[in-house]
């Protein structure tokens, strides 16, 4: 069946449908309904999360039907884990039978330590197997994971903490980012529960040998990990699986609000399991055992939590857990190192890690000569990007490579969605073709791929792109991305504990009729979808419309440069102008802020092929380890542009507001120093000077 009929199949009769796939995952008990939709009349236009419940009545354990269930069906012998850590040089692999054991083990710990169905446990992890044991063993006893970002400052750590109010702290001695060695937690931790209003009951801490946790501190609350689970050992200490109902909480994940105030986005066990195991076999045509899925991301983000850990192992196939960089440890060629060492099917990564891996080796030589020609990439049946929106030019090189390199048919599939989604709202599915679910039908290629869509809409997800009043704009236009409630079973349905910022911050702006996900750009004739920015990327200039991603999309197609960063900069006569940060991909960077004025005026002409003279720049600074980004690959513009509004004000020492979200703060202190120069060169009214030449 095509993913054109499936999605059909899915809005003709999502009772049915869903219905289908509740049938591949083992329940305790039975749900009563496959949707629950309250009939209460709305007050003020407000819809709250009971309004819709999925597969209410059922209780499930997700650990469960990740682990257990593949071992009573025979399959315990499978590798459910490999572990790469090319920053400590360790390698590890766990079957099903050894997971399990793990699992029930530290979960047994667990409930000894005073954690119950409910209660809140609070992850602050390196990529290690033990941090996926913590995450299994939590949701095994019934408690809710909160997992936070190994490497989090103690005030971002202590307001999550806050938040959650977790009754169990799991942790490392340290973490190891990239090639920098080893970053304690002892003095993170501590810091965090000092500065937190809620204290934990307990500090769970997993000793590394790179750097240990010294003293473990008793009267403090803190535990050692590993002799904690040597005790359970030596006495028979387990836990069995316990089911929660469908509606309870499996685990809280916090994204960034625009207050400044994590969200935590709550994610329910019933719908979370099955819609996984849907996705992952659907979209990423990951079916079970002998299929590798490798993501390159953490489980501090969504895309950890739902590819690295749980649809992998509900599928009851390989999960690849990597500890490292995708260039750094030690170089380039580290991503297709692991698709060849573990015969990879599925990949995983944001495209912010390409085009790192483009700036190193420009010419692809790693891909083709260490591994591409000799056969060692043939497993690979598609490259999935997510996580900041991946410019043709990145897609159309991959596809590529590939086409020459790898499985017959091997695709770049761009997807999209969010921590809120809980799994993509868009895509081209591996598995439309299948049949799965479907016998009636017949097998098909997947779609085309369209380089700069993220593919199509996925059942459960019903997109529309809309004006600022919530009406239909037309295809091919940009606007506003919105969804229909309810959403697809993955997706969220509240916030942890704030209802009421649940609704102002998704639904209040259209009125319940579509739940904004703060997205803008379009969709074409055939139904591919476009993501073009944040909506409050969006630039206006003389009352047009423009999106960073689209600016940015023409800027990298100049074949010199690597990467861009588009902001809107203050403008007297059009409100504002496009002003870029660029990246070039020669190995030796130009020193100077300024880049040479053919490099501009080449810029331009591609800016105005391809959207149109009105959105010329008003100017561009070129720069290497200038563009600052999240630790999940996404670029913050904001940052940027806050830097050239205090440049135009003359204030260019002000401090900006940095996220606790950054990857390398040095990327702040690098634009600054750019910023500043260019100014010194161009002049404070930089944007005025240059509008002649952004009207070539």
């Amino acid at each position: 069946m095509s993913q054109d009929r499936v999605y059909a199949a899915s809005t003709a009769d999502p009772v049915g449908f869903w219905g289908r796939q509740a049938a591949n995952i083992y329940w305790h008990k039975q749900p009563s309904d496959v949707i629950y939709k309250s009939k209460k009349t709305l007050i003020k236009s407000r819809i709250s999360h009971s309004d819709w419940v999925w597969f209410p009545g059922g209780e499930i354990s997700t650990t469960y039907n990740a682990v257990d269930r593949h071992v009573l069906s025979g399959n315990g012998d499978n590798i459910a884990i490999i572990w790469d850590s090319p920053v400590t040089g360790a390698k590890e692999k766990y079957s099903y039978r050894q997971l399990l054991t793990e699992v029930e083990t530290l979960a047994g710990v667990l409930r000894e330590e005073g954690v119950r169905k409910g209660h809140v446990v609070l992850i602050y992890m390196p990529m290690i197997p033990a941090a996926l044991f913590a995450m299994l063993a939590i949701a095994r006893i019934g408690a809710i994971h909160a997992v936070v970002f190994g490497g989090f400052s103690s005030p971002a750590l202590a307001q999550r903490m806050e938040a959650c109010r977790p009754h169990t702290v799991m942790t490392a001695s340290c973490g190891i980012e990239g090639n920098k060695g080893p970053t304690a937690y002892k003095r993170l931790i501590e810091e965090a529960i000092a500065k937190s209003k809620f204290k934990p009951n307990k500090t769970i801490v997993w000793q590394r040998e790179q750097l240990r946790w010294d003293p473990v501190l008793k009267e403090d609350g803190q535990r050692n990990w590993q002799r904690l689970v040597k005790s359970a050992r030596n006495r028979g200490l387990k836990a069995d699986a316990v089911p929660i109902q469908s509606s309870d909480g499996l685990y809280i994940i916090y994204t960034s609000g625009t207050t400044g105030l994590p969200k935590g986005v709550l994610r329910t066990a019933g719908g979370h399991a099955v819609g996984l195991n849907f996705s992952i076999k659907y979209l990423f045509g990951v079916k079970g055992p002998g299929d590798v899925m490798f993501t390159a991301s953490d489980i501090g983000w969504v895309v950890g939590h739902s590819y690295i850990l749980y649809a992998p192992l509900l599928a009851g196939a390989t999960t690849v857990l990597f500890e490292g960089k995708p260039v750094g440890t030690p170089d380039a060629s580290t991503f297709w190192r692991m698709i060849n060492d573990y015969k990879v099917t599925s990949m995983f990564t944001a495209p912010t890690a390409l085009r790192a891996i483009r700036r190193e080796d420009p010419d692809n030589n790693h891909f083709r000569e260490a591994y591409g020609k000799k056969g060692g990439l043939r497993s690979l049946r598609a490259l999935f990007l997510a996580g900041e929106r991946s410019e043709p030019s990145i897609v159309q090189m991959y596809q590529k490579l590939l086409h020459e390199y790898c499985a017959d048919g091997a695709i770049v599939v761009d997807n999209w969605w969010s921590s809120e989604s809980g799994s993509p709202i868009s895509g081209i599915a591996l598995g439309a073709s299948s049949g799965e679910d479907f016998p009636s039908t017949y097998k098909e290629k997947p779609l085309s791929i369209k380089p700069g869509s993220a593919g199509k809409a996925l059942p459960g997800f019903d997109v529309q792109v809309v004006d600022d009043e919530g009406n239909e704009v037309k295809r091919g236009e940009m606007g506003n991305l919105v969804l229909a409630v309810p959403l697809a079973p993955t997706a969220f349905t509240t916030l942890w504990e704030d209802e009421e910022r649940f609704y102002k911050g998704y639904l209040k702006r259209f009125n319940g009729q579509w739940l904004d996900t703060g997205d803008a750009g379009m969709m074409d004739d055939e139904g591919y979808i476009s993501v073009m920015s944040r909506a409050d990327d969006v630039i206006n200039v003389a009352a047009h419309r423009f999106s960073t991603g689209a600016i940015e999309q023409a800027i990298t197609t100049h074949a010199g440069i690597a990467e861009a960063a588009v902001i809107g900069i203050p403008d007297q006569l059009k409100g504002h102008l496009p002003f870029a940060f660029i990246t070039l991909s020669r190995h030796k960077h130009p020193e100077g802020a300024v880049p040479e004025e053919e490099l501009f005026k080449e810029v331009q002409m591609l800016i105005r092929e391809q959207i149109g003279a009105i959105a010329g720049l008003g100017g561009m600074i070129q720069g290497k380890g200038m563009i600052p980004k999240t630790r999940s690959g996404k670029t913050l513009r904001r940052v940027l542009r806050e830097l050239m509004e205090n440049a135009t004000q003359g204030e260019m020492e002000r401090e900006v507001a940095v996220p606790s979200t950054i990857e390398d703060r040095e990327a702040v202190s690098v634009a600054r120093a750019k910023v500043k120069e260019y100014f010194q060169k161009k002049g404070k009214h930089l944007h005025r000077a240059t509008e002649a030449r952004a009207k070539l």
